[in-house]
């Protein structure tokens, strides 16, 4: 039988596999294979407003109303003065609630750190709406360890969001000052395809090889051939089925 891991992220206990929706269209067929993700376990569901123009925060709501069994969070790019951000902390915590139907967002990123505008600003506006009870716990998306200081000085991180994967290791100092402060590392791209080998050859002799080494890294991560820091989900980027063949990673 197949050990289930978990991690603690805030003050709930999940699956260490949660499940990407942005390219979540809102289908019958999607509808369902939310419910059947939230049956099998999964624990967090990651999506935001620009994904497939409000279409996957639709399908998650149609899916799981009307008891939540999965944990919603959602991001925005700070890419806007705090006062833009704070007319669209109010829109969308009440659009989010409106279309995923919970009375509060369980998880809320900053998703990107707008270099024209002070970390602290931004959070600010976000401290605000948890300090409301509109939003639950706040994350950090691409910071490193001094941004990631420097957000809890203003509001509690309960979860960071980098890049990282079995090549991609920029953030193993983040990974590692996540462990020891007890805050959830959650990769995005946790499937990345392996770089194309170098030189010329057979276009179908190389289309094989990229395919069998994204297989092996899929395979490498999913089985846990890479570092276990015991406190990372994984969150695969894609949620919606493909008609062609199988693909462990989209991109």
């Amino acid at each position: 039988m197949a050990v289930v891991r978990t991690l603690t992220l805030a003050d709930a206990e999940i699956t260490r596999i949660g499940l990407g929706t942005n390219r979540l269209r809102n289908t019958a067929e999607n509808v369902e294979l939310i419910r059947q993700a939230a049956a099998a376990g999964i624990g967090m569901v990651d999506t935001a407003h620009t994904y497939t123009d409000g279409q996957s925060e639709a399908t998650i709501g149609e899916a799981l109303r009307p008891v939540r069994t999965a944990w919603s969070s959602r991001r925005r790019a700070a890419s806007t003065p705090a006062p833009a951000i704070r007319k669209h902390c109010a829109r969308r915590s009440r659009r989010a609630c409106g279309a995923c139907a919970p009375t509060t967002i369980d998880l809320y990123y900053l998703h990107r750190v707008d270099p024209e505008t002070p970390l602290e600003e931004s959070l600010g506006t976000i401290a605000a709406y948890r300090d409301r009870g509109q939003i639950r716990h706040v994350g950090l998306s691409e910071v490193d360890i001094e941004q990631l200081e420097r957000g809890r000085q203003v509001v509690p991180i309960a979860a960071v969001q980098n890049r990282y994967n079995l090549e991609e290791r920029t953030h193993e100092e983040v990974v590692d000052h996540c462990a020891e402060q007890g805050i959830a590392f959650v990769p995005f791209f946790p499937l990345q395809r392996p770089r194309r080998p170098p030189g010329r050859g057979d276009r179908r002799s190389s289309r094989r090889n990229a395919r069998a080494g994204r297989a092996r890294v899929a395979a490498g991560a999913l089985a846990g051939d890479a570092p276990d820091p015991g406190h990372a989900l994984a969150r695969p980027p894609e949620a919606e089925p493909r008609r062609a063949r199988p693909r462990a990673e989209r991109r």
